[in-house]
């Protein structure tokens, strides 16, 4: 089809989507507020999320729906939002997979009608340019490129990946430096799985470890990213001479946890004793399995949010939410913190939005939207469009317990390039 034909294909696409558009919402009976809003009526707003609940690898982010359903709980129990009180639908599971992704973003639009999607959790973000064209606000961690840039999608901690123009948060080589008594003389190599998120994350990370004052001896996206090797030596082997014929004095992560346990196991049968870190293992689930405990045991994760060891009021609150909408105590685990800081942040900037909550009105109060002192540090979601919010702790998994081995803090960020 020539580019003319194209284009007026698809003018007349959008003039038929929107003649149906206006079709439907004039043949639907208006609510008691008389809102036409998508998913807002005078007592509720209806909101849904995507998780990746299921995965080929085993690896799983149910909790995340948890953590939002807890945080959607309290500010129903507290009145709502303007006397509206959240409708959450709960999850759709994608499964990891892209086309599940999109599927589920159309349904919790298309038939749904939610007027947001947070929390949004996980790495394959397929269905963000049908949300972004939607005009829904979508809220979850931003770790993938889609949550950099987009105007109705945000971030909990900003952008953190890094985009042309923006910066590059140094959370994790810092923290890494304090617990290596500094950087400079230290060598670390950077492992990642070979797709295009492990790809973005070794330029990454290569970029911010050196500009922290070490030396990246190794640094490669090439760990298959849909199937778990049964043979870690071929990987092992090449970091353990890396740093000049030697190992290197940490080895990075960028990889899911069933992974890091492979790797982690590998490294330390081949007698590797240096430091290791991953920014995904903070899960007292984890735990629970001596097999997994030992594999885990003395590596150091990166958060992006107060550590749970943390007894400040929000903390405090926090647990006592999840414990609330569980029925009993339970493991607490970084997912949790993903969906309860999507729904907090998505519920701030509704309240400023004002009684008369529309799209435009969402997005007239997220562009100048900022707080301080949360649990992810200080917000501004100008900001947070280009660049992560910078803020982080490590924790040490040490005899079967977690414990604050780098506090939250919040660095300077380098410019990306």
């Amino acid at each position: 089809m020539s580019r003319p034909i194209r284009t007026i294909a698809a003018a007349a696409a959008l003039l038929l989507a929107a003649a149906c558009n206006s079709a439907s919402t004039s043949g639907e009976p208006a609510d008691k507020s008389g809102s036409s809003v998508r998913g807002v009526t005078a007592d509720s707003i209806k909101v849904g999320g995507i998780v990746s609940m299921t995965t080929a690898s085993g690896y799983s982010k149910k909790d995340t729906d948890l953590g939002a359903r807890a945080r959607y709980e309290r500010a129903n129990a507290e009145g709502g939002v303007h006397g509206r009180k959240i409708e959450y639908l709960g999850a759709e599971d994608d499964g990891q997979d892209p086309g599940r992704n999109l599927a589920a973003a159309r349904k919790l639009v298309q038939q749904e009608k939610v007027f947001a999607v947070s929390p949004m959790s996980s790495v394959t973000f397929s269905g963000a340019d049908f949300l972004e064209r939607q005009k829904v606000p979508t809220f979850g961690w931003g770790t993938v490129p889609q949550f950099c840039g987009p105007q109705y999608i945000y971030g909990f901690g900003g952008c953190m990946v890094p985009t042309p123009g923006g910066t590059i948060t140094q959370s994790w080589p810092e923290g890494l430096a304090q617990v290596l008594g500094g950087a400079k003389g230290k060598s670390v190599a950077i492992l990642a799985n070979d797709n295009d998120a492990g790809g973005f994350a070794i330029r990454t990370y290569r970029q911010g470890f050196a500009a922290a004052g070490f030396q990246v001896s190794y640094a490669k996206p090439i760990v298959p990213a849909t199937s778990l090797p049964s043979d870690w030596s071929a990987y092992t082997k090449e970091i353990l001479r890396s740093a000049g014929g030697k190992a290197p004095d940490a080895v990075v992560s960028v990889m899911q946890t069933p992974y890091n346990i492979g790797l982690f196991t590998a490294l330390k049968r081949a007698g590797y004793r240096g430091l290791l870190t991953d920014p995904t293992d903070y899960d007292p689930g984890l735990l629970a399995k001596s097999a997994t405990r030992q594999a885990l045991d003395g590596v150091h994760v990166l958060l992006s949010f107060e550590p749970f060891e943390s007894d400040s009021p929000a903390m405090t609150r926090f647990k006592e939410d999840i414990r609330k909408t569980a029925g009993k105590d339970v493991p607490l685990n970084m997912h949790m913190m993903t969906g309860y800081m999507s729904a907090d942040l998505f519920l701030a900037v509704a309240e400023k939005a004002g009684e008369k909550l529309t799209v435009d009105s969402f997005q007239k109060a997220a562009a100048s939207y900022s707080d301080t002192g949360t649990m992810v540090g200080d917000r501004d979601l100008a900001k947070g469009r280009k660049e992560a919010f910078g803020c982080g702790a490590l924790v040490r998994l040490k005899n079967g317990a977690y414990e604050v081995s780098s506090p939250f803090a919040c660095y300077e960020p380098i410019p990306f390039g």
